[in-house]
């Protein structure tokens, strides 16, 4: 679906202080972990946690990068996922990458005990702000939907409900959240919050496969919805080289000379990204070019 499919929908009910998303991950998603080989549940976890980094990233008020990460601790057999995610220049479109760390095979099983009690950070990095804001999320449930729906409801004091699916070919949910009272809105349902729930709570994983209006159709069919465009969600990983070289000069040529003659070529691994960069002894020249020839 990454063509043209890997979307967030925002939609909102005309009649209800409520607004939701269905994020829709496919190509995006596939790319993430593609050759990476990892755990069934471990990639099915990272995928539920690039679908959350999608809805949030979608609805910053500030454009930037969403960070969040989940160190996990010695007891569990995750150590590690990771999502970044940000809007384009323009905004009209999100970038996503992430990666995961575990350890052997990784069982079926709540989330902290995946984990082993760790902790996940978030962190938020706009242009006018010279440091990250960054905050913890208690692990707080057994799992990414229960967790981000209690740090959805406290940040933004508004109930929130998230429903994740994850497998190798599709990372995907449905968010829904209620809305301060808008003036001259027409709430005809007082008891519309539990009657939306109750009808996502029915939401089955293969309906996610089907065009975002589609499924909100289903849905919500006695509702009357404002669907918005779609944002398309694209994998963002390129080859950096200029980076490392500059890594490399910040080590000083001493440093990289003596790396060089030890194993014979440096090798840097861009873990977040899946990226080997390797370099023989050619690159003495190439970034310290008036530091003469010391290598033999």
């Amino acid at each position: 679906m990454e063509s043209a499919e890997s979307l967030i929908t925002r939609f909102m009910f005309e009649n209800l202080d409520i607004c939701g998303a269905v994020v829709q991950l496919s190509g995006t998603w596939q790319q993430m972990h593609a050759g990476r080989d990892y755990a069934q549940q471990t990639r099915d976890l990272l995928g539920e946690l690039a679908a959350v980094a999608a809805v949030i990233g979608s609805n910053l008020k500030t454009p930037g990068r969403a960070t969040f990460q989940a160190q996990g601790q010695k007891t569990g057999p995750i150590s590690l996922l990771v999502v970044d995610c940000e809007q384009s220049g323009s905004g009209d479109q999100l970038l996503l990458r992430g990666m995961a760390r575990s350890k052997g095979e990784v069982a079926a099983a709540p989330l902290h005990e995946l984990l082993g009690d760790g902790k996940l950070l978030f962190s938020l990095q706009t242009a006018a702000a010279s440091t990250p804001y960054q905050s913890y999320v208690p692990l707080d449930g057994g799992s990414i939907a229960q967790v981000f729906e209690q740090f959805m409801s406290q940040s933004a004091q508004q109930p929130a409900r998230l429903w994740l699916f994850a497998d190798g070919a599709q990372a995907a949910g449905l968010f829904l959240q209620t809305m301060p009272a808008r003036e001259h809105a027409a709430t005809v349902d007082p008891d519309g919050w539990n009657r939306v729930q109750q009808l996502a709570a029915t939401l089955q994983r293969q309906e996610l496969q089907l065009p975002a209006t589609t499924l909100l159709e289903r849905l919500f069919s006695e509702d009357d919805l404002r669907v918005f465009a779609p944002i398309p969600v694209h994998y963002h990983c390129p080859r950096d080289e200029d980076k490392v070289r500059s890594m490399l000069i910040s080590l000083g040529h001493q440093e990289v000379a003596g790396i060089l003659a030890e194993y014979g070529e440096i090798v840097v691994r861009d873990d977040i990204c899946n990226h080997e960069y390797r370099f023989g002894a050619e690159i003495i020249a190439e970034l310290f070019p008036s530091a003469g020839q010391t290598l033999h």
